[in-house]
């Protein structure tokens, strides 16, 4: 599992998703997928925090100078 990108980690998620709703796996197998799914979840996300991190806002700052800053960065008053 360590080599799938972001969007194969999200299409198994939604076959995941969708063995599980569908109520007919015995219950064994549904622990085994939503174990794997739960690990999937985790992965997607340290793949968006890792993309957020590369993300800049470009803006102004208060002399109106145009700057970027890592997003995140900027204030909630404050326009990017």
């Amino acid at each position: 599992m360590t080599d799938l990108k972001f969007e194969d980690c999200l299409v198994r998620l939604e076959q995941i998703v969708s063995a599980l709703e569908s109520g007919n796996l015995p219950l064994e197998d549904s622990l085994k997928v939503y174990e794997e799914g739960i690990a999937l979840a985790r992965r997607c996300v340290k793949y968006l925090d890792a993309a957020e991190q590369k993300i800049e806002v470009l803006g102004r700052d208060e002399a109106g100078a145009i700057q970027t800053r890592p997003l995140g960065e900027w204030e909630s008053n404050e326009e990017p």
